[in-house]
């Protein structure tokens, strides 16, 4: 667990310095530094690329091995970075979901996948209807994380938090109308007594 978190703290780094040098365009080095971690990027991943090839062709014990990389945290991360991963976009998705849903259980939440077109994915959160504000804040974070955690790659990702008010269907005649109706007092009718002036 510590060497995981170790190698995303490098990775997160790594894209933190080339992002650096992308912003540093006023330097007489930049141009080759940022030609040298290109040329070095190219390299390893043509090196892991061939990697998964001869694992691939060794055949079926091969392919267990491929799928075992791609559920690595350390070798999972350096297969999407470099666009290796033997599992689409949203097969990862899809698995992020399900992992989530056991942790959503204990927090009587669910999660359920809307759309996921073009690396957009787009994901509804139900809950209880008993959690206030800071709970479906905390499940929201909860999905997210899952979420990144096997599709770090994706475009973006928005997590519809639950309505407040589920809709019935039934909508009281007077919100439809612009002025609400005026219910006439009910006529009293007395009776005459005798004797009273």
């Amino acid at each position: 667990m510590a060497q995981e978190k170790e190698f995303q703290e490098k990775i997160a780094k790594l894209g933190s310095l080339v992002g650096n040098l992308e912003r540093e365009s006023d330097s007489n080095s930049t141009p080759a530094a940022r030609e040298l971690v290109q040329l070095l990027m190219e390299v390893h991943g043509a090196g892991i690329e061939r990697i998964m090839e001869l694992v691939f062709e060794s055949g079926a014990h091969g392919e267990e091995i491929i799928g075992r990389f791609g559920q690595d945290p350390i070798i999972r991360s350096l297969l999407l970075l470099y666009s290796l991963h033997p599992d689409n976009l949203e097969t990862r998705i899809l698995t992020a979901v399900d992992n989530v849903r056991a942790r959503l259980r204990k927090s009587d939440a669910e999660v359920e996948v809307l759309s996921i077109h073009d690396g957009v994915v787009q994901l509804q959160l139900r809950t209880s209807g008993h959690a206030c504000s800071s709970t479906t804040k905390n499940l929201q974070a909860i999905v997210e994380e899952s979420i990144y955690e096997l599709a770090p790659d994706l475009a973006s990702l928005l997590i519809l938090a639950p309505t407040e008010e589920p809709a019935s269907g039934f909508i009281p005649l007077e919100r439809l109308l612009k002025h609400p109706i005026a219910v006439p007092a009910p006529a009293v009718h007395g009776a005459e007594v005798e004797g009273a002036d």
